[in-house]
């Protein structure tokens, strides 16, 4: 199956450089429909024409992000450490939506 998701400007370079190989998302209906072995194109908020395809490799399901961004490298999400992701998580997604819809990792591989 295939899948598109926008991503801002230093997020998608970070996919694109293979800096950043875990896209963190609310778990919500749209993602439930992601398995291992699906494509996501991911496209640049900023410039549609812009667009990395990868690979879906793993699934993994968390209550929070920082239960997630805890159990992997803060490099995999393309981060420092896992304050600096919270925080920037924060500008998507608040703290009721994390609640409401629990989070996911979708390990990704350049195609």
């Amino acid at each position: 199956m295939q899948h598109e998701m926008r991503l801002a400007k230093e997020p998608f370079e970070k996919i694109r450089s293979g800096t950043k190989t875990i896209e963190s998302r609310l778990f919500d209906e749209k993602r439930k429909l992601i398995n291992p072995g699906d494509n996501i194109l991911f496209c640049h908020a900023d410039d549609e024409m812009q667009h990395i395809q990868t690979k879906v490799i793993g699934i993994f399901r968390y209550s929070s992000f920082k239960e997630l961004m805890t159990d992997f490298p803060s490099t995999m999400f393309g981060g420092d450490s896992t304050e600096e992701l919270i925080a920037d998580i924060r500008q998507f997604y608040t703290e009721d939506e994390e609640r409401k819809y629990g989070v996911v990792g979708i390990k990704i591989a350049k195609e």
